[in-house]
């Protein structure tokens, strides 16, 4: 195995390559017999064996609606996906397995919080006194929710900049967050410069006006402990499909006390209390926000995902995360030409590297290393406003995860040496 630089030489801070053997798919060879290196868990992650294991064994034993029925297949279901609540409870430390609302992906996550303030009475109502507040390093996702509430309602969005090194410019943050703030919802670390933002900072300052605090924790739930009492926030939103889990599933955390009182954003079945033609009144949270049939297998799936998380242990996944970044950065920087747009070092950032190689496009990058084997991810990675903020058009982004090797590193500086000769 390559040797890592500095304090984290040697393999002290890797996972046993073993867990690869988990993932039948990094076996797998493409473009006429190359070995697959798989580097854009950013975007999506692989599953192992035991989350595949858990849907096929849903769908062939216990295939059923949930909720609504006394057979012993319904029964089974409602338990499993029950159940899949509990372990994400657990996962994230919540007070309460009904603060956990089971969403498609995080995006829905994010419109269901912008939506329910929208729709909500007061004191928790957007409207044209009140302002949002977001980053300019935001996913999409976290960006298009609140200038939609914001375009409905009137209220005023604002945002934080961003500096030179990727960091969130907070010299002006009691001028960003004010009195009339309702809102501060924000990236827990950046799917496109891997930046860890100041979380502690950023709640003090909006607790101090008064303000809620949602935090998309899409980039942090895979990869590191994620405690949502620790972090006093009012909403968490995450998605499944970035954690070994499978697409169609997200989970919004919530505090129990904000859901209760808060409107629902879907309506139809499942999310009742009693139904007239006149009106309606609703289930408690969290089924008060999970109209219709949820995504039984998914939640499944997911709750097999975080119990093989477990099994290895979030420390160690972060430690292994941190000690493969730090090499990669200085693996990269070695690259001629090449630009790392974010933090150059490892310091509070995560497992995502997005960089520019000279004045070659990154979509020219990304198919000159798909001929070689390797994925990466190009585009602006749903984080447009970051690629207007430093100029550029794009950038090419390798992010890395628990069963990824400083070898799979060496291939993309290879791979990217090869890029530069092939484009003189």
């Amino acid at each position: 195995m390559t040797q890592l630089p500095g304090l984290l030489t040697g393999t002290s801070q890797l996972l046993d390559e073993a867990i690869r053997k988990d993932f039948p798919i990094l076996d797998r060879q493409v473009h006429d017999g190359r070995k697959l290196v798989y580097l854009d868990n950013a975007a999506t992650s692989q599953k192992p064996r035991q989350v595949l294991d858990a849907l096929a064994e849903y769908y062939e034993r216990h295939n059923a609606n949930v909720h609504r029925g006394v057979h012993v297949l319904a029964e089974e279901a409602t338990a499993l996906y029950e159940g899949a609540r509990d372990k994400v409870a657990s996962f994230i430390n919540a007070p309460s397995r009904d603060e956990v609302i089971f969403t498609k992906n995080a995006s829905e996550s994010l419109n269901l919080v912008a939506n329910m303030l929208g729709w909500a009475d007061e004191p928790y109502r957007v409207d044209h006194e009140t302002e949002i507040v977001i980053t300019e390093m935001e996913h999409h996702s976290n960006i298009v929710p609140w200038q939609l509430l914001s375009q409905r309602t009137g209220a005023k969005l604002k945002w934080f900049g961003l500096t030179d090194d990727g960091r969130l410019d907070l010299s002006d943050i009691d001028e960003i967050i004010t009195e009339k703030t309702k809102i501060v919802s924000f990236v827990l670390v950046s799917n496109i410069l891997g930046t860890v933002n100041p979380v502690e900072t950023i709640i003090r300052r909006a607790q101090e006006v008064g303000a809620l605090v949602c935090i998309d924790a899409s980039q942090a739930a895979p990869h590191m402990p994620l405690d949502v009492q620790a972090l006093q926030a009012d909403f968490v939103a995450f998605t499944g499909h970035k954690m070994c889990g499978p697409t169609g599933i997200g989970v919004l955390w919530g505090r129990q006390e904000l859901l209760e009182d808060l409107p629902p954003f879907l309506g139809g079945g499942e999310m009742i209390e009693t139904v007239s033609m006149h009106s309606s009144t609703y289930a408690p949270a969290p089924h008060k926000f999970e109209a219709g049939t949820p995504p039984i297998a998914q939640a499944v799936g997911l709750g097999a995902a975080i119990d093989y998380l477990n099994s290895i242990g979030m420390d160690k996944i972060l430690a292994h995360e941190h000690a493969l970044t730090e090499y990669a950065v200085k693996r990269l920087s070695e690259v001629p030409e090449l630009r790392i747009i974010g933090p150059t070092t490892a310091e509070d950032r995560g497992a995502a590297i997005s960089f520019t190689l000279g004045d070659i496009h990154p979509h020219d990058v990304g198919q000159v290393l798909d001929e070689q084997g390797i994925a990466v991810r190009v585009g602006h990675h749903c984080a447009r406003p970051v690629c207007l903020r430093y100029g550029i058009p794009a950038t090419t982004r390798a992010s890395f995860y628990l069963y990824s090797t400083p070898a799979e590193i060496d291939a993309l500086v290879e791979g990217l040496e090869h890029v530069r000769n092939f484009f003189g």
